[in-house]
């Protein structure tokens, strides 16, 4: 049993490792400010006594004993992470201070919830850890890009100033239950529109790409990485290589809901990325052959199912900011 501390264990990813690592039969200790996580995607934890829940911002310093650290905390939806630009760029690297000097204080391991945005619009796909990026360093998402880029730096200058036993992935759009229902991102957002047949909104041409990983194979892509021996740092993409339009997924969830919802176009977002796709080459080669099992209907069917139940039994106004 190793003891293990989750910040944004209260999030849909955090809610989900916390759940795993449990499973495997280790304790769980989840930080969270419950800005974008909320104490119904781990309530079902709280009667085991392993699990201990801590109401804590992650951008002030936390003292803890522990062996591993996920650093998972930073809201992930343009929506969450443009409310208050400033309160995300803190997080990122604030957090990332806080977790780095608590690992180098208690010699334990950390990884690092890192993104795919990182990669900005790409000029190089599908794409590849060795790219640095197309960034725009003042755009209305540089918040959060920069903040995870900069979350890196301070992760590899910890690691070669201090030799801080570090982990680092990409993570790319990921989707399943607990997704918060006001996050704006486009599975939930189609998902909620279908299932209330209302109007499905597509931002620009709906030819932009993505790819969607379900939310169990990136927490296994998780627990592998951080599994790795201390030779394998990353950074390593966890992503689904396979690529939809945008508008092929609004296409494909109309048809799973039955819905009557009609597809309209709105203006484009700004600085929303035009493809994204991850090449995992290097998460096969160091992750003992992990790569992405659960194809999109799948995972989809099993998302609708959560919203369905969710919109049955609570109201979208209880979903609300914690600021």
């Amino acid at each position: 049993m190793k003891r293990v501390l989750v910040t944004g264990g209260a999030g849909f990813v955090g809610s989900h490792l916390c759940e795993r690592l449990l499973a495997e039969n280790h304790e769980v200790v989840a930080l969270d400010n419950f800005f974008t996580g909320d104490k119904r995607n781990v309530i079902h934890l709280l009667k085991n006594p392993y699990f201990e829940l801590i109401r804590h911002d992650i951008t002030h310093p936390y003292f803890i004993e522990v062996d591993e650290i996920y650093n998972l905390a930073c809201p992930a939806s343009p929506v969450h992470y443009q409310y208050n630009p400033i309160k995300t760029i803190k997080t990122s690297v604030m957090g990332a201070i806080n977790m780095l000097g608590l690992a180098k204080r208690i010699k334990a391991k950390v990884l690092q919830a890192s993104t795919s945005e990182v990669y900005g619009d790409p000029e190089v796909h599908p794409q590849v850890e060795g790219y640095w990026g197309n960034v725009n360093p003042i755009g209305i998402r540089s918040c959060y890009d920069e903040g995870k880029r900069c979350a890196e730096t301070l992760f590899m200058d910890y690691h070669r100033q201090n030799k801080v036993r570090i982990k680092i992935i990409r993570i790319f759009n990921t989707y399943g239950p607990r997704m918060h229902p006001s996050d704006g991102r486009v599975v939930s957002n189609f998902i909620i529109q279908a299932l209330q047949g209302r109007d499905i909104t597509i931002y620009g041409t709906g030819n932009q790409t993505r790819s969607f990983q379900y939310i169990d194979d990136l927490v296994e892509g998780m627990i592998r990485m951080m599994r790795t021996d201390d030779s394998v740092i990353g950074p390593v993409n966890v992503g689904n290589p396979d690529e939809f339009t945008i508008k092929e997924l609004a296409e494909q969830i109309v048809k799973l809901t039955n819905s009557a919802s009609k597809i309209i176009y709105l203006p484009p977002s700004s600085d929303d990325p035009t493809q994204r796709k991850p090449d995992i080459s290097k998460a096969k080669e160091v992750l003992s052959g992990w790569e992405p099992n659960v194809k999109l209907e799948q995972g989809l069917i099993k998302t609708i199912a959560y919203f369905d139940d969710l919109l049955k039994t609570t109201s979208l106004s209880e979903w609300k900011y914690r600021s």
